[in-house]
């Protein structure tokens, strides 16, 4: 698959069309549950790199930028719960679209979503114990990804993470017939055009600040996390 050697970097997913069809993009968002759950790893994340960390006297503090329909962070929060572990988590995307659907859950305890990009946290001085994304990088060029890693290094207390797709012709055809069964939603098509506009992880090494590594995920998936953190996380 020749189109996949280089990022499509310019390329538009549906969703992020202001005119997308409103129903098929609820039900975008209703099934990133069932795709996060399948191929994200944040279950493993999670017992790994957070639980560790938490608390069941003190509450630790989580933001999820660009947390989309909140799919991510509604599931942080129920393991943290059920784990007896105090944790609060503010989940931020910029689309008034995908923050109304995220207003739509049922309430989880401990977990707030606001309308903002994560400039706007930092000129509010705010900081988090952690700082994650799902997803989120392989929107963003060079520049803004630069600028995403600055944020979060600003915001972060203890650690950042960033999990996301890695560009393969293995993830690309794999996804392509697993994606079958979702049907009436951006989910298949807009995955296809994710994995395309994704870093291989020669990519994102070189794109990412010194202070900040590249570690291996899962065949599909990779982190960026803080490398004074690496070590611990």
């Amino acid at each position: 698959m020749r189109f996949l050697r280089e990022r499509a970097e310019d390329a538009v997913e549906m969703m992020d069309s202001p005119d997308c069809d409103p129903e098929r993009l609820d039900r975008t968002y209703a099934q990133f549950s069932l795709v996060n759950r399948a191929v994200s790893g944040w279950r493993r994340i999670y017992r790994q790199k957070l639980r560790p960390r938490l608390s069941k006297n003190s509450a630790a503090t989580l933001l999820d930028i660009g947390c989309g329909g909140g799919d991510v962070p509604v599931m942080l929060a129920r393991w943290a719960a059920k784990d007896g572990l105090q944790l609060r988590i503010t989940g931020i995307d910029p689309d008034e679209r995908a923050h109304r659907f995220a207003m739509g859950r049922d309430a989880v305890a401990g977990l707030t979503f606001r309308q903002a990009l994560s400039s706007d946290l930092v000129r509010e001085s705010r900081i988090y114990d952690f700082v994650i994304s799902n997803h989120v990088l392989h929107h963003l060029s060079t520049t803004e990804l630069q600028d995403f890693l600055s944020d979060s290094t600003a915001l972060c207390l203890q650690a950042a993470m960033h999990n996301d797709l890695r560009r393969s012709v293995a993830a690309y055809a794999l996804f392509s017939a697993g994606a079958l069964p979702l049907r009436g939603s951006f989910i298949r098509e807009d995955g296809l055009m994710s994995i395309r506009r994704s870093y291989t992880s020669g990519e994102l090494d070189a794109a990412i600040p010194p202070h900040w590594k590249v570690e291996p995920h899962s065949p599909f998936h990779q982190l960026v996390v803080h490398a004074a953190e690496s070590g611990i996380v």
